[in-house]
C-alpha cells in the first residue's frame, strides 16, 4: 500500500491573517513540503497540472525534476496530467527524460483537469474532451512501446517512423493511473489498458467512489487482466489533524469555509459526514482512512490533499508530522485481511522484473550529422519537400 500526498498547488489568502503568499513562496513551499513527505516515511509526493492563476501548478516535470534531486526514495507523480491539452508526444519525452533523471521514481496520472478555458489556450475543443483523452493516450502508450511509430488521428498532425526519445528507462514506461471524479469513460479507459484507476474521492461520497471503482474493477477483468479485486486503485482524501479533535474542528474551520472549491457552500460538519474529509484526532484519521475499505475493497494508493486553502506551510509541516506518527498503524491496518493475490502498488523495479529484467532501450539510430535526420524520415513527404528544398 502506497500512502502519500498531492498537491493542486493553489495560492490561497490565509482567512485567519488576510495575506496571500507570493508565487515564489508557494513554489518553494511545495519543495519543502514534498522533502517532508519522504522525511516522515511516506511513499508518494504528486502536483497536480494548472496553467492559469491562483495555481503554481504549471510545468510540473521541472518540479518534480528538482524535487528528485533533492530526495532519494520517494516516488513522485502527477496528480494530473492534462492528456487532452498536452501534446502526447511532448509527455512521451518529458516523462521519460523525468524517469531516468529519477532512476525510476516517476509514474503519472492522466486526467482531463477541472478548467475549462485550458482548452482553447493549448488550441483544443472543450466538447472533445472525452474524445482527446482516448486518442491522446493510445498514441502515448504507443510512444513508449514502439521505437518507431506510423500513426494518424483526429487531433493532430500524423507521424511518419517517430521515435521519441529518449526510451523508457531499462524498456520500460512509467506507470500510468486515470484519473477521473465522474467519467466511466475513463474508468473504462484504464481498465482497458490494465492501468490504474485513481478516483480522487475527495467531494463525493462514498457511494458515488464504490460504483465508479466498480465499474473498473469489473471492466478491468472482463479485459482479462486478472481477477476485479486485483485491480490497481488509488483514492484521493483530505484531513487535518490535532491531538484534540476540538482543536482540529475550530483552526480548520476558517480554511474550509474560505476554500476556493467548497468554501461558501455545505458546512464543515456537513461536508465531512458525506465525504472522507475528516477533522479531528490522529485516532480518527486513522480509524477513517481504514474504514474506506469497506466499501471499495483493498486497494494500493492512498493520497492526502493537506496543503491547500490557504494553509501556512509551518502548519502543512505540522499535519505530516502526524501522518507520520499514525502510518505504521495505518499500514498495518491496510495490510490485515489482504488477499495474497491482491498486488501491491507498480513501481519501477516489480515493472521491470515483470519484464523480465531491464534492458538498454536505446535506440542507436544512424542520422545525418547536420540535420539529424535518419533515411526512415525521407518517406514522411512533407520532409522530404523541405530536405529537397521544395518547401
Amino acid at each position: 500500500m502506497q500512502i502519500g500526498i498531492f498537491t493542486v498547488g493553489d495560492v490561497t489568502p490565509d482567512p485567519t491573517t488576510g495575506r496571500t503568499p507570493t508565487e515564489h513562496e508557494r513554489i518553494k513551499a511545495t519543495v519543502e513540503i514534498a522533502k517532508k513527505a519522504e522525511e516522515v516515511g511516506l511513499d508518494v509526493f504528486a502536483t497536480g497540472e494548472h496553467h492559469n492563476p491562483p495555481f503554481i501548478a504549471s510545468a510540473p516535470t521541472t518540479t518534480l525534476a528538482y524535487i528528485g534531486a533533492q530526495t532519494e526514495r520517494i516516488v513522485l507523480s502527477t496528480a494530473t496530467t492534462l492528456i487532452t491539452t498536452d501534446d502526447p508526444v511532448l509527455i512521451a519525452e518529458d516523462y521519460a527524460k523525468l524517469q531516468h533523471l529519477t532512476d525510476g521514481r516517476v509514474d503519472l496520472m492522466m486526467g482531463r483537469g477541472n478548467t475549462g478555458p485550458v482548452y482553447p489556450w493549448f488550441g483544443k475543443d472543450i466538447r472533445q474532451g472525452i474524445n482527446l483523452a482516448i486518442e491522446n493516450y493510445a498514441l502515448l502508450h504507443r510512444l513508449w512501446r514502439e521505437d518507431v511509430v506510423d500513426w494518424e488521428g483526429r487531433f493532430r498532425t500524423p507521424l511518419h517512423g517517430f521515435t521519441a526519445t529518449p526510451r523508457p528507462l531499462d524498456g520500460v514506461p512509467p506507470f500510468v493511473w486515470h484519473g477521473s471524479i465522474r467519467s466511466p469513460e475513463i474508468a473504462e479507459q484504464a481498465a482497458y489498458y490494465g492501468d490504474g484507476f485513481f478516483h480522487n474521492h475527495i467531494f463525493w461520497p462514498p457511494a458515488h467512489t464504490e460504483q465508479m471503482v466498480r465499474l473498473y474493477r469489473e471492466r478491468f477483468e472482463h479485459y482479462g487482466h486478472g481477477p476485479a479485486d486485483s485491480a490497481i486503485v488509488g483514492l484521493g482524501g483530505q484531513f487535518f489533524m490535532r491531538r484534540n479533535s476540538q482543536d482540529a474542528i475550530n483552526e480548520f474551520r476558517p480554511y474550509f469555509d474560505n476554500a476556493p472549491v467548497y468554501g461558501h457552500g455545505p458546512s464543515l460538519e456537513e461536508f465531512t459526514e458525506g465525504t472522507p474529509l475528516t477533522v479531528g484526532s490522529p485516532q480518527q484519521v486513522l480509524e477513517r482512512t481504514l474504514s474506506i475499505r469497506d466499501y471499495v475493497g483493498h486497494y494500493q494508493r492512498q493520497l492526502f490533499l493537506v496543503d491547500h486553502a490557504g494553509l501556512p506551510l509551518k502548519t502543512v509541516l505540522e499535519q505530516l508530522d502526524l501522518l507520520g506518527e499514525i502510518l505504521p498503524d495505518l499500514r498495518k491496518g491496510f495490510a490485515e485481511g489482504r488477499p495474497s493475490h491482491v498486488p501491491d502498488a507498480p513501481t519501477h523495479a516489480s515493472l521491470v522484473a515483470a519484464a523480465g529484467g531491464a534492458k538498454d532501450s536505446t535506440v542507436y539510430a544512424e542520422a545525418d550529422a547536420a540535420t539529424g535526420t535518419s533515411d526512415r524520415d525521407l518517406h514522411d513527404p512533407e520532409v522530404a519537400k523541405v530536405l529537397e528544398g521544395e518547401l
